[in-house]
């Protein structure tokens, strides 16, 4: 199974990106699907998961402006990020936790100027 991610680039804060996360096999087959980024300097952490069911979980510092969603039809799941503040530049990768090993895919960098 493969990963693409894309959808980064330079934005100002206050701006929108939506990331795209392709997966190369039927997504229904994955029951959770995460996003999770690494900014300069620091450990990766935890943004979102998308459950098969739906269900959305976000880490604290992204509620209410971040929204993780899936079309299994298309293999995708998306995060849509709004309101973008500097301290969300990071490499946005999308990942799936539960396989074994887990799959991550190549990343994309996303950079927001103040």
């Amino acid at each position: 199974v493969q990963l693409q991610a894309s959808g980064g680039g330079l934005v100002r804060t206050g701006e929108s990106l939506r990331l795209s996360c392709l997966s190369s096999r039927r997504l229904a087959n994955w029951q959770n699907v995460a996003w999770q980024r690494q900014a300069p300097g620091k450990q990766r952490e935890w943004v979102a998961t998308s459950s098969a069911s739906g269900r959305a979980l976000y880490t604290d510092s992204v509620k209410g402006r971040f929204t993780i969603s899936r079309d299994n039809a298309e293999n995708t799941v998306y995060l849509q990020m709004d309101n973008l503040k500097p301290e969300d530049t990071a490499v946005y990768y999308c990942t799936i936790p539960a396989a074994n090993p887990p799959i991550w895919g190549q990343g994309t960098l996303v950079t927001v100027s103040s």
